[in-house]
Parts: structure tokens; C-alpha cells; sequence
């Protein structure tokens, strides 16, 4: 090799790794093609990397991790995380350490980002606080507002990577799981579980904007529950329509919580043992009575499981009650807010979870 072809090669080598640091940290993701893998960098094989990038989608931002095990053509599970308010994705990924889990895991997460502009002309897309708006009418049904758009950014991803259809889940923290609800009932189709962190049942409350502009029904229904969750889950069944099918949900909620008091949780396990009662073919009101209680002491925190199974015994719902913790995600980092880094690690629990359905 000529002194020549050593300094073109070492250029080349040079030009290789610029363009994986422009990748990494300066680029605007709305300016390229979604698919990005070694191939197109020119990277060899053997050389993997992980990316947690951002994207836009019908006026809404995203982030997407890929994990360095990610290969194109072979398909992986897609989890849909949801952040409360005050949160973003990256605040919510760093708080639930659930990159790290994908990575183990060679999963896929999507994290979808609520707008915080407000726009006096379609209120019901944005919220101060960034909240998802699950409490209004407009964003709890099929092809209509948030749902609409978080299915889109999944069929985005799945345009651009190697998605197990089969395995696409949805968990949410605060708004972010009732959102997370919202979204196994109008889209049982695509969703093959629902992970729901101090959140509500489906449909606990519609508020009317211009008589409560504050959503001041909504703030009393998260204190006190909602009137009947036995209604709410016949909603959901109606909901769900031709799509409608048995939906496993995992719930955790804190027992001291404050933001949205554990009846909640309760009432989110509720619903969906109506709903899915009803998917079996069931009449008139579920029997809501777990088939096992399990107490114990993980990490500082006492916490009862109950599981409750489906008609044929088999488990379908779990729900995780966790002593003295607030409005949090157990088991998370102090990196990101609203977490309790005591207790049951919930991002590796629910994990577990979706692994077992699809």
C-alpha cells in the first residue's frame, strides 16, 4: 500500500466518524429519512450503536430509541411510552431507565411528546402543562385526536423499522396512562397490552371546555374516581367496536398518592375486568375478584400484587398497589421527576408483563 492509499483510507476513516458524530448529536431529524442504520452510514459490520433521536409527526415531536442490537429485517417488540405532565420524553426516559431496559432487550421505544403550545383555535391538542388531554371526549376515541396521532407515529415507525406487529405495547405515567388507556380501547388492534402508572379508567370524566375551561371536573374525578367504572367499561366495549378483544393491563399506583388518589387504580382494573368481560361474551357485571394476593417487601417498600385471570383461568390484569409512595413511578431514577427510586422496578415489571402477550 503506497503512502497515498494510507492517507486516502485514513481520510475516509476520518469522514466515517464525522458522519457518525453528526448523527449522534447535531442533526434535525425532519430533514432525512427516518431509516437510519450502518448500512446507509457506511459503517461495517460489526459496529453497532444506539440512537435516541427526535422526529415530527402532524405538528407533534417524538423520540425514538433504537438499540445497538437493532438489525434491520428482523423484527423487534415497539413499546409506546407516554410522559405525565410537566415531563418530556427525555425526562421521562432518564426517570424510567427504560432505554437501558431496550437495550437489554433489543425493544424499540417510542416516546410521544405532547405539545405545550397553546393553540386558542383547537385547544383540545395542547396543554400548558403538557398534559395529554385525555379527559376530553375529542381525544378518547377512534381516528380522532391524540389517539389518532400516537397510532400515526406508530405506523411511522413501523414504515422505517423492523416491527413485530404482534408485540406493540403502550404504558403512560399520571395523564400519560390514561392516555395509555385510552389507547388499548381505540386501537385493541394494534395495541397487545396497556401499562397504566397512577392513571384512570376510560372515560372517567369528559369535560366540557368552555363551561370548564380550568378542567375542574376533570382535577375532582383524579381525588375522588369516577362514578361508575362498571359504565366506563361498557363504554370501552362499545368503543372497541369490530376491533374489540381481550386487553392485558398492568396497573401500579401509590397508595399515599395525592395527584390521583389509588382508587383510581382500582377503578382502572374495574373497567377493564368489565371490558373485557364483555369481550368474552359475558352479560350484565364482571366479578372483580382476583385469583391471587401477594405481599411483599422489595427495595424498602411493601406492595401488594393481585392477579386476575380471564374466563379461562389464564392471567390477564395485574394490579400493584405500593405502600407509601406517592404519585411516581416505582423503582425509577432520581435522574427524572415524579419517581420513587424505592419499591418494585416498574419498568422491569412491566416488561415482564408485555413479554408474556402478543
Amino acid at each position: 500500500m503506497t503512502k497515498i492509499d494510507t492517507e486516502m483510507e485514513a481520510r475516509a476513516e476520518i469522514e466515517r466518524m464525522k458522519i457518525l458524530f453528526w448523527v449522534e448529536n447535531i442533526i434535525d431529524c425532519r430533514d432525512i429519512n427516518h431509516t437510519l442504520n450502518k448500512e446507509s452510514l457506511g459503517l461495517e459490520d460489526g459496529v453497532a450503536m444506539s440512537n435516541f433521536l427526535k422526529y415530527t409527526y402532524e405538528g407533534f415531536t417524538y423520540k425514538l430509541y433504537v438499540p445497538s442490537g437493532y438489525k434491520a429485517g428482523s423484527n423487534v417488540p415497539l413499546l409506546v411510552m407516554l410522559h405525565g405532565c410537566k415531563q418530556d420524553p427525555d425526562d421521562f426516559a432518564a426517570g424510567t431507565r427504560m432505554n437501558d431496559l431496550a437495550e437489554r432487550e433489543n425493544l424499540i421505544v417510542l416516546y410521544p411528546a405532547m405539545s405545550h403550545l397553546f393553540n386558542p383555535f383547537d385547544p383540545a391538542k395542547s396543554n400548558p402543562q403538557g398534559c395529554w388531554n385525555w379527559f376530553l371526549d375529542y381525544n378518547q376515541h377512534r381516528r380522532e385526536g391524540h389517539p389518532k396521532v400516537i397510532k400515526g407515529m406508530v405506523d411511522d415507525v413501523k414504515c422505517n423499522y423492523s416491527i413485530d406487529s404482534n408485540k406493540v405495547y403502550a404504558a403512560g405515567l399520571s395523564a400519560g396512562a390514561a392516555m395509555a388507556s385510552i389507547l388499548g380501547v381505540t386501537y385493541p388492534d394494534v395495541f397487545s397490552g396497556i401499562g397504566i402508572c397512577s392513571g384512570l379508567a376510560y372515560d372517567a370524566v369528559d369535560v366540557f371546555i368552555p363551561a370548564d375551561p380550568t378542567a375542574q371536573t376533570a382535577k375532582y374525578v383524579m381525588i375522588q374516581g369516577t362514578r361508575d367504572p362498571y359504565d366506563c367499561g361498557n363504554k370501552a366495549f362499545f368503543e372497541m367496536g369490530k376491533f374489540k378483544k381481550k386487553m392485558p393491563v398492568i396497573v401500579f399506583h401509590g397508595i399515599c398518592d395525592t395527584t390521583v388518589h389509588p382508587i383510581n387504580g382500582q377503578q382502572v382494573i374495574i373497567q377493564w375486568a368489565q371490558t373485557n368481560f364483555l369481550v368474552e361474551g359475558g352479560r350484565g357485571k364482571a366479578e372483580v375478584t382476583p385469583a391471587l394476593v401477594k405481599a411483599d417487601i422489595v427495595n424498602g417498600r411493601s406492595y401488594s400484587q393481585h392477579v386476575y385471570n380471564d374466563k379461562h383461568g389464564a392471567p390477564l390484569m395485574e394490579l400493584w398497589m405500593i405502600d407509601r409512595m406517592g404519585h411516581a413511578w416505582s423503582g425509577g431514577s432520581s435522574s427524572g421527576s415524579y419517581t420513587d427510586p424505592l419499591g418494585p422496578d416498574t419498568t422491569a415489571i412491566l416488561w415482564r408483563f408485555f413479554a408474556r402477550y402478543h
